[in-house]
């Protein structure tokens, strides 16, 4: 790295690719759905991860909704949900997370999201975010998942499956460690104060494959993050730190920018900023992760000075330090 380059980011304090534009408690919102349990063993499982998303909403004054906890009516879950989603803001900086818990189904054609009563479709889900404009989340943490992604992907949003096939059918462990990794400090891989989807995905990844190394199982769940649009999803090995290293399709970004902009728990320096400097803030870091990813097409020269426009942009919007040592805005 040339020194130049070097202080520019050490002035930026520039940690990572890219953070939330977003702060919870303007807005942001998240739907938990809860499917069918089959089982008493998997209704325990799926209550408690449905608390876990609960309580880190809670802690970041993020707006929650669970549907599938509550004793059975006379709407149908799967109404319940097409209902909330048409209430929802379709526009707007605000994200919308929506968060299936439970089992699904594939075969060989469609795939399901199984609920009390009628489930609901990739198909069917697809046609109901279809007017949404605003930045989406859909994690999908059932078996049989992957071809949620294929459905859902587009720009925006950022999805997750915990399978990278309809034919993984089994029960599918991802979601209990994606609920705990939400709050856990030590999935915040950059140790900047916050843990992003896109961290909290790493590290449920990592201990979803530690699991079945020490169980000695051979592993039937793979999962797949997708946040360029192109609907391919990326599993977490071809991450390295927080950033994927592997090349993605021809002319397409890398996942993973995006996914850094989703965090349900700030930090308080991160709150702490106004409101227009973290839009801008944001911006400016999108617009570096297009860039480097378009630096093996681009002119050494042109590709470094772009860069450094857009560094030195970013270290003016931080304040320098107070050599008084106390904090101020």
């Amino acid at each position: 790295m040339r020194a130049w380059l070097a202080a520019v980011l050490l002035l930026a304090g520039f940690g990572r690719v890219a953070r939330a534009a977003p702060v919870p408690g303007d807005g942001t919102r998240v739907i938990v759905v809860v499917g069918i349990a089959g089982a008493e063993e998997f209704g325990a499982v799926f209550s408690e991860e449905a608390q876990r998303w609960a309580q880190a909403c809670a802690r970041g004054g993020a707006a929650c909704a669970v549907i599938g906890e509550d004793p059975p009516g006379p709407v149908s879950d799967r109404d319940r949900l097409r209902r909330a989603l048409e209430a929802e803001g379709k526009d707007g900086p605000a994200p919308l997370w929506l968060v299936l818990i439970g089992h699904g189904t594939f075969d060989g054609q469609e795939a399901k999201f199984n609920l009390r009563g009628p489930d609901f479709t990739a198909t069917e889900l697809a046609l109901w975010l279809r007017p949404f404009h605003r930045p989406l989340a859909i994690v999908d943490t059932s078996s049989a998942s992957a071809p949620f992604l294929n459905k859902l992907s587009g720009p925006g949003r950022v999805v997750i499956t915990a399978t990278r096939s309809g034919d993984e059918q089994n029960y599918a462990r991802f979601g209990h460690y994606l609920a705990e990794a939400l709050t856990d400090p030590q999935s915040d891989l950059d140790q900047d104060g916050e843990v992003s989807l896109l961290e909290a995905f790493l590290s449920a990844s990592t201990r979803l494959a530690a699991f079945y190394q020490a169980e000695g199982r051979l592993a039937t769940e793979h999962p797949l993050i997708d946040d360029n649009g192109d609907g391919l999803g990326t599993p977490p090995d071809w991450f390295q730190g927080g950033r994927a290293v592997k090349q993605a399709r021809a002319g397409a970004s890398v996942d993973g920018a995006l996914a850094q902009h989703f965090v349900l728990i700030r930090s308080a320096a991160e709150q702490q900023l106004p409101p227009a400097v973290r839009a801008r803030r944001d911006e400016l870091e999108l617009a570096v992760a297009r860039l480097r990813d378009e630096k093996a097409r681009l002119p050494e020269d042109y590709y470094y000075g772009k860069l450094e426009a857009l560094l030195l942009e970013l270290a003016r919007l931080y304040p320098p330090p107070d050599p008084s040592g106390s904090s101020h805005r």
